[in-house]
């Protein structure tokens, strides 16, 4: 459990062959109701990957009363198997252009797809680029996988992680750390239209709301990449 709600899982492939994917991209999970109608569910792929083939799929899952999905995957063993399929998706670092800064907002479980990209952000670091992330979280229990990107962060000197509490700050906090909405770290990132690329991945209200913080900064569209996360039963 990385929170009270949030369990981290990791799979194999049943073949036994290995999973390509490009850090950002996710897979879905393939299931039926109850009454046989079958649906799916999307989750980033979290594991650590330099873009290379890996033996293990890792995804973060949040815990939705009666959902579905968290049925299935809430009740499965360690012998057990799902379907699915994958990976999917565009939401992956521009990483041969001349950015000079990478600005990563994320919410709850929009956060694993940047852990997936820590090696190409290791990269970007040493062509001097900077990198922030800036994660909202309601408390320090909820704050998944922050102790990576603390970690990360003190090894690289050219990526800043930002925790900011909506609600209820850490006991003992941390010079990165914010009080209020993710919008106070990007307040003070000063978001500069030249030389910025944003991500934002996470709660769609968070993604709406700092897509029009950085609109009214002056950065283009196309240099804000969205990806919405919803919590389905």
């Amino acid at each position: 459990m990385l929170a009270p709600a949030v369990r981290h899982m990791e799979f194999e492939r049943a073949d036994g062959a290995p999973f390509a994917f490009v850090p950002g991209q996710f897979l879905q999970i393939h299931f039926t109701y109850p009454d046989g109608k079958p649906t799916k569910r999307s989750y980033s792929v979290a594991t650590i990957s330099a873009g290379g083939p890996v033996r293990r799929i890792e995804i973060a899952v949040s815990y939705v009363e009666g959902g579905a999905a968290t049925n299935l995957l809430g009740n499965l063993g360690d012998d057990g198997a799902i379907d699915a399929s994958g990976p999917y998706g565009r939401f992956c670092l521009d990483d041969k252009d001349a950015n000079r800064r990478y600005l990563l907002i994320a919410t709850g479980t929009g956060v694993t797809p940047y852990r997936a990209m820590l090696p190409q952000i290791e990269k970007l670091a040493a062509r001097g680029a900077e990198v922030a992330l800036v994660y909202g979280a309601r408390n320090e229990a909820e704050l998944l996988y922050g102790d990576e990107f603390e970690a990360f962060a003190r090894a690289h000197p050219h990526f800043r992680f930002y925790a900011c509490f909506s609600r209820t700050p850490r006991a003992q906090p941390r010079p990165h750390d914010r009080a209020g909405r993710v919008h106070v770290a990007l307040d003070e990132l000063k978001p500069d239209p030249q030389h910025d690329i944003a991500y934002l991945c996470g709660n769609p209200e968070m993604v709406d709301q700092a897509f029009a913080v950085l609109k009214e900064a002056g950065l283009p569209v196309p240099h804000i990449r969205r990806e919405k996360y919803v919590s389905s039963r």
